[in-house]
């Protein structure tokens, strides 16, 4: 991703390149994670989750329309979706948003009983928790921006699994950031070592030194970025996460 030069009149972190970053405002990111954790978010963690789920949900989005492509269309529809993540198991995100949409019924698996008879899916009752299902909704304006910038439409089928995407997606993205702050990413995940092409590698890290670490109340940048390699399995779109959310963060505090 090229860094757009910063627009007249602004300084700091307020650059159009950091503004380009996500159609997803770091006020929306923080609201997400706060339906996670009470831990408090930087304005450079913000900006990275932000940067990554637009990376995301971009590579998703031109999938799709490369299906679409294939068809003789332009507007985008569900089994474009479903296309695009069948070319490309790195697309597969977001997994708990595929439950819930009539998009991805029949892939998550039919149960049957001992005699062979399909077991009827459970009813879905409502929960007074937020959700990345039931928040959803919040990513609608965001997902349209993003398709606009990709010179793409969609019916409203699609762009609902977007948007359904786009918020389990963050919402995982919250939880695994959290882990690390509590964690260090070294219990669960073992050590998260975050090396870009052409840079030294960092000194071991031991584990007996995770005592002596401060407790930290506060997601940073890197957090994002340890959990951004946790929900990308690897290939090129968790490279290309990693690295545009960097260059997203090069001008943002890290506070």
């Amino acid at each position: 991703m090229t860094a757009q030069p910063a627009r007249p009149g602004c300084t700091g972190p307020e650059t159009a390149s950091v503004m380009d970053v996500s159609p997803f405002k770091p006020s929306l990111v923080k609201a997400v994670f706060r339906d996670v954790t009470s831990m408090h978010v930087s304005r450079s963690a913000a900006w990275a989750a932000a940067s990554v789920t637009r990376t995301v949900l971009t590579e998703i989005i031109d999938g799709a329309r490369r299906a679409a492509a294939a068809e003789a269309r332009k507007k985008l529809i569900p089994g474009d979706l479903l296309a695009a993540i069948d070319r490309n198991v790195e697309l597969e995100v977001g997994n708990k948003w595929y439950d819930h949409s009539p998009t991805f019924q029949g892939l998550t698996g039919v149960m049957y009983d001992a005699e062979g008879v399909i077991v009827p899916s459970r009813k879905r009752s409502r929960s007074r928790k937020p959700s990345a299902v039931v928040g959803a909704h919040r990513f609608e304006a965001g997902v349209k921006k993003l398709l606009r910038s990709q010179g793409a439409t969609a019916v409203p089928a699609m762009v609902r699994d977007l948007d359904g995407i786009a918020s389990v997606f963050l919402t995982d993205l919250a939880r695994d950031a959290a882990m690390v702050v509590r964690e260090g990413g070294v219990k669960r995940f073992a050590t998260v070592t975050l090396v870009m092409s052409g840079e030294p590698a960092p000194p071991p890290f031991l584990k007996d030194s995770l005592r002596a670490l401060p407790a930290r109340s506060t997601i940073g940048r890197d957090d994002i970025l340890a959990a951004t390699t946790m929900q990308l399995f690897g290939g090129n779109l968790r490279q290309r996460a990693l690295t545009e959310a960097r260059e997203a963060t090069q001008n943002t505090s890290v506070g």
